[in-house]
């Protein structure tokens, strides 16, 4: 049986910036900045136009449309969390780790109350924020 794994975690503002990148498992191939920071504005501009292919017969009112949710493949599922504010959570996991949901609900709780409620975060830039780290890390440990 394999191993239940949460690969790494992106951050993306409401702009398509690269906010906050964290590998969780060293096995990981390294990626550079230039290509996160590539992955992070393609994935938005992808999910703004999978958002807007929602066909019109479903009724769905377009501000209740999303994008891309969940991008699976053999080795890695990707799923994505989008808040009210715009802001993108990207997390690769194993294919068959269970709870995602909950996974991904919790890495924002830990945003919202490690960078969010601080005074010193400004809106839409990079989070250098050390308990927010300290808890995920924490936090994805468990898992």
């Amino acid at each position: 049986m394999l191993a239940r794994v949460v690969y790494s975690l992106i951050i993306i503002n409401k702009a398509g910036g690269l906010v906050f990148n964290r590998d969780f498992n060293s096995a990981l191939n390294k990626v550079s900045v230039n290509d996160l920071l590539v992955l992070a504005g393609t994935f938005h501009g992808v999910h703004a136009i999978t958002k807007s292919l929602t066909p019109s017969s479903l009724g769905i009112p377009s501000k209740d449309r999303t994008g891309i949710e969940v991008l699976e493949s053999s080795q890695f599922r990707l799923t994505c969390f989008q808040t009210f504010t715009g802001t993108k959570f990207l997390l690769f996991t194993e294919p068959n780790q269970p709870n995602v949901d909950v996974i991904i609900r919790k890495v924002y709780e830990l945003y919202a109350d490690y960078v969010m409620k601080n005074p010193f975060y400004q809106l839409e830039m990079p989070i250098r924020c050390e308990a927010f780290e300290r808890h995920l890390m924490s936090y994805i440990r468990a898992k």
